[in-house]
């Protein structure tokens, strides 16, 4: 009885661990919304400035619009857009 209990806690391990790639490159923070659907790349630069950063660079990544920014204090940092409602999804400092 304890092998068999020790069996399935490792197959529960393994299937957990198996899927957890799949969670993770999944597009939960900005969907998959078709490319002609998004806002331009200048509308998303516009919605940075309009937060109070200086935007440098405007790229797309992972379903989102990725900004490189530097913000109030001189820090750089990304902040990430969803690309048709141009809300935050997943700001980071960058270290």
């Amino acid at each position: 009885m304890k092998r068999n209990v020790l069996k399935a806690l490792a197959l529960s391990a393994i299937l957990g661990a198996a899927a957890a790639p799949a969670y993770a490159s999944d597009d939960a923070d900005c969907g998959n919304t078709p490319r002609d659907q998004w806002m331009s790349m200048d509308a998303a630069k516009a919605k940075g400035v309009e937060m109070g950063y200086e935007v440098r660079k405007v790229e797309a990544d992972d379903g989102c619009y990725e900004l490189k920014v530097i913000d109030k204090n001189g820090a750089r940092a990304e902040l990430y857009l969803h690309p048709v409602t141009g809300a935050v999804v997943q700001p980071k400092d960058d270290d």
